[in-house]
């Protein structure tokens, strides 16, 4: 499989995070496309977009100002399959790609992935002290449908909440 692209460019108000890709994802070349994630209309519902893209319109976003990335590169079926070091390789990358693009904000989706990724074991959800050059970083919940303690409503109320401020 090859690595899922970003979708990334200069002047982004926010780049989203994703955790890794999912093997759906990988296989088709768009994030965040198992049926079951509620990324897009998360994103959709909090008011980041005006109508729900799918994800083979991902490129879209760029037009919103808005981008993709993932924190590690390899596709799995789950995230729990990802190891610690890929976790601290991936956010090093990470903010490779933040100082080169400089987005006003970067959004990791998913609180572990963000505490194994940057060493901050007791990070919680919404703005985060750590800022990387200029970039200011934010914590979403995980939208994948594994996370069944975040329902679609509460989940679009976490990505308004950054809407909002961004």
């Amino acid at each position: 499989m090859q690595p899922l692209p970003d979708v990334i460019g200069p002047g982004l108000r926010v780049l989203f995070c994703g955790i890794n890709p999912g093997l759906l994802s990988a296989q088709t070349g768009h994030h965040f496309a198992r049926p079951g994630n509620r990324f897009w209309p998360a994103l959709h519902q909090g008011g980041f977009t005006p109508r729900l893209l799918l994800p083979a319109e991902q490129s879209e976003l760029l037009s919103y100002r808005l981008g993709i990335t993932n924190v590690v590169e390899r596709p799995s079926a789950r995230a729990d399959e990802l190891s610690r070091a890929e976790f601290i390789e991936g956010g090093q990358r990470l903010v490779g790609r933040v100082l080169k693009y400089e987005p006003e904000w970067l959004a990791v989706v998913g609180v572990t992935a963000y505490r194994d990724a940057f060493g901050e074991p007791k990070a919680r959800m919404g703005r985060q002290e750590r800022v990387i050059g200029s970039t200011r970083v934010w914590v979403l919940p995980n939208p994948s449908g594994l996370n069944a303690h975040y329902t679609l409503p509460k989940l679009a109320a976490a990505f308004a909440e950054l809407e909002h401020v961004s």
